[in-house]
């Protein structure tokens, strides 16, 4: 996302959130569709991949600064858990400690 703004002359920058529509109407619009539909896309073609190579019931959880906002579109994902990251750190250095 930052080489689209800092490798080109005169991209806007925009910020990641949900757009009204898939078509953008202008270049800022077109941009944040294509940055947040794709990581929708990306992250619901992974959890598909992972399950077929896994387990076709694996609960998919979303962690991480953006995942509210593409768990609102995502088709794979089931919960959002802004914690579970810090939750999973804390219990491996409980085991280590």
């Amino acid at each position: 996302e930052e080489a689209l703004f800092s490798k080109t002359a005169k991209l806007p920058r925009v910020e990641l959130m949900r757009p009204k529509s898939v078509i953008g109407k202008n270049t800022r619009h077109a941009i944040q569709s294509g940055l947040f539909y794709g990581y929708v896309g990306l992250v619901d073609h992974l959890a598909a991949r992972c399950r077929h190579e896994l387990d076709p019931e694996a609960k998919v959880v979303a962690t991480g600064g953006l995942a509210t906002l593409i768990a609102q579109e995502s088709k794979a994902i089931e919960e959002v858990d802004a914690y579970l990251t810090l939750r999973g750190l804390a219990l491996v250095y409980g085991w280590n400690t």
